[in-house]
């Protein structure tokens, strides 16, 4: 069968408008640009030397509840949210559990979410499964590292605990994404990218 590029071409065009159309796409179309957007974009400026990959940025607000999508991947030329999921902070951050982070911490033992820059770097499999090691670039997270403050998926980050209990469950100062989508989550941010977390 001849198929000539033209034809092709036009047959992808036509297909992606069809995905564009589609109810999953159509969130994407539509998105809003993050609050925190202009301060991860400065913190891209700043780190330069160490992001490698300037596509696509993970923003983590954690001025909202944990029942929220508050970890929105962001597409760096337009500045949208590409993608958006719930993502747990540590329990140090929140000892009432109430699903609103209270505080940051970088000290040991804290058991709490740091924020400021942090880079991505490899993945390994761990007691979590899959998971992304990550780096702290700042002074408010520069031994997340060293606490094992990583990037992997749990149990306790679910729409159905939502539905129980109002809000996800609490990591150890990871961000602990929904088991189903950590695969997805570690594919798009690559080791070499930003995460800015903030509230």
């Amino acid at each position: 069968m001849n198929i000539n590029r033209r034809h092709f071409l036009g047959a992808i065009v036509a297909g992606s408008a069809g995905l564009v159309s589609s109810p999953a796409f159509a969130a994407v179309k539509s998105a809003e640009r993050p609050a925190l957007l202009s301060q991860a974009m400065a913190a891209l400026d700043r780190h330069s030397s160490s992001i490698v990959q300037r596509d696509l940025l993970g923003i983590v607000d954690f001025a909202r509840h944990s029942r929220e999508q508050r970890f929105h991947l962001v597409d760096v030329a337009n500045g949208r949210i590409a993608q958006s999921y719930l993502v747990a902070h540590g329990r140090g951050s929140d000892p009432g559990h109430s699903g609103w982070l209270k505080r940051f911490s970088n000290r040991p033992g804290s058991n709490a979410s740091s924020d400021g820059s942090y880079v991505t770097g490899q993945s390994y499999y761990g007691k979590h499964g899959h998971s992304r090691r990550l780096h702290g670039l700042d002074p408010s997270n520069d031994l997340a590292f060293d606490r094992a403050i990583v990037l992997h998926g749990a149990g306790y980050v679910s729409r159905d605990l939502i539905g129980q209990q109002g809000r996800i469950g609490r990591s150890l100062g990871c961000f602990a994404v929904q088991e189903n989508k950590i695969g997805e989550v570690l594919d798009r941010l690559g080791p070499g990218s930003l995460i800015f977390a903030a509230k």
